[in-house]
């Protein structure tokens, strides 16, 4: 029996979903739900049987589903409840739930606190402006992935592959595994846009070319893709006369991007970053929007499934605190700011006497590659209060760097904090 108020009701089973409600119920939640449009708990985590997920939190290396069940079995066991098949049409700004399945028609929950865990979805073709007929045979990455792990079917024989995404490199694999032939991978930047160990593992360990600054240009094909015109773009993404290239192909899969998936968050008045398409968050992980946290995928996309089950972690304590309201305190802000060579800082915002108490996690994205030794400088003003060594920085790889409960003082007084990423000296 599916009760009117709860104090925390999580959107999505996914890593950081689950997390987010074990996390709650641990500080001291009473009732918490966890609301799911799928069959079944586990997310996206479900079609992803290859390896590499756990070793960061369960110190195993385990499949998507084995590392998913982990976590849904030890939320089971709390008394965590999940409503299944249930699709969430609204949320308002005073943390009101509208959803429907088909048992219970439309459903209206009131929750003292909600996280939002709805994860990240795929660019189309649309999104990307992608030339040419509309044949059959032209899916995204993830689509294929579901239909060879869950469903049983090959999308194709002949297959092209644009973008380098991690989900469209770990497919060229699969597919390959499968007696499929992976014509190549196309990549519009000069650069990865995924991991580089899937790079190693994925294309070179298994002779998949990739081509960087390449892109397609034309579809061509009427009932069905039978080739794609390929070109190499400058660096500002014009084709270059001369270099197009036919290649025949029966499927053109898209490893393009994924998008946080925030409509629900629009709907709650939830402020966006439009540079990355997730809510501004505190390092509560607590949304403009008072009440309404978000974890994971759907504040920005994470390279492990590891990291986005920590940040469930943390927004559902935070959401448990508020709903019973343990925390009833002033909160003192300061903005987090993107400086050189960073694409963007998670959070946006910190709260100063958080620091006091633990470690503050900042995340980032440079904007361009540094393939040489570099440095991550946390600074306030001219002062760098922290900085952290790394052996490269590129697009593709997240990184962390940690505030410390001694860098308090110096936060304490300061008005903006800026993160810089810059070759070391």
């Amino acid at each position: 029996m599916i009760k009117q108020v709860y104090d925390v009701v999580v959107i999505g089973s996914g890593p950081g979903g689950v997390a987010a409600g074990i996390a709650a119920k641990k500080a001291g939640a009473e009732d918490v739900l966890i609301l799911e449009r799928d069959v079944e708990p586990g997310g996206i985590l479900l079609q992803c049987i290859h390896n590499g997920f756990g070793m960061e939190n369960l110190g195993e290396d385990l499949p998507g589903p084995s590392y998913a069940q982990r976590y849904i079995i030890e939320a089971q066991g709390l008394g965590i409840v999940f409503l299944l098949e249930t699709m969430v049409l609204d949320i308002t700004h005073q943390r009101k739930i509208i959803a429907t399945n088909k048992y219970a028609g439309i459903i209206e929950i009131q929750a003292r606190a909600i996280v939002l865990g709805m994860g990240c979805r795929e660019r189309t073709r649309a999104q990307i402006r992608l030339p040419g007929s509309r044949p059959a045979g032209v899916y995204t990455a993830g689509t294929a992935q579901r239909w060879v792990n869950i469903e049983g079917y090959m999308p194709g024989n002949n297959i092209v592959i644009l973008g380098s995404g991690d989900i469209g490199m770990i497919m060229a694999r699969r597919l390959t595994f499968e007696g499929a032939h992976v014509e190549r991978v196309l990549e519009i930047m000069p650069f990865l846009s995924g991991l580089s160990r899937n790079y190693v593992q994925c294309l070179l360990d298994y002779d998949i070319p990739l081509q960087l600054q390449h892109t397609v240009k034309r579809i061509i094909g009427n009932d069905r893709i039978e080739a794609v015109e390929t070109t190499r773009v400058d660096d500002r993404f014009n084709p270059i006369a001369g270099t197009e290239e036919i290649i025949p192909c029966d499927t053109l899969l898209l490893s393009v991007g994924l998008i946080p998936e925030n409509e629900l968050s629009r709907k709650a008045g939830v402020a966006i970053d439009p540079n990355i398409g997730g809510p501004y968050v505190d390092d509560d992980y607590q949304t403009s929007v008072p009440g309404i946290f978000a974890a994971g995928n759907v504040v920005h996309v994470y390279d492990l499934a590891d990291w986005v089950t920590q940040a469930g972690f943390r927004a559902g304590e935070n959401a448990a605190f508020f709903a019973i309201k343990t925390r009833n305190r002033e909160l003192r802000s300061i903005p987090t700011t993107a400086g050189k060579n960073v694409r963007y800082v998670i959070p946006q915002q910190i709260n100063k006497d958080n620091l006091a108490e633990k470690d503050v996690s900042l995340q980032l994205r440079v904007r361009q590659p540094i393939e040489a030794p570099s440095r991550i400088l946390v600074k306030c003003g001219d002062e760098v209060i922290t900085s952290k060594a790394e052996m490269y920085a590129r697009p593709g790889e997240m990184i962390s760097i940690d505030l410390k409960p001694k860098h308090y003082d110096v936060i304490n007084s300061a008005c903006a904090i800026t993160v810089d990423v810059v070759e070391r000296e």
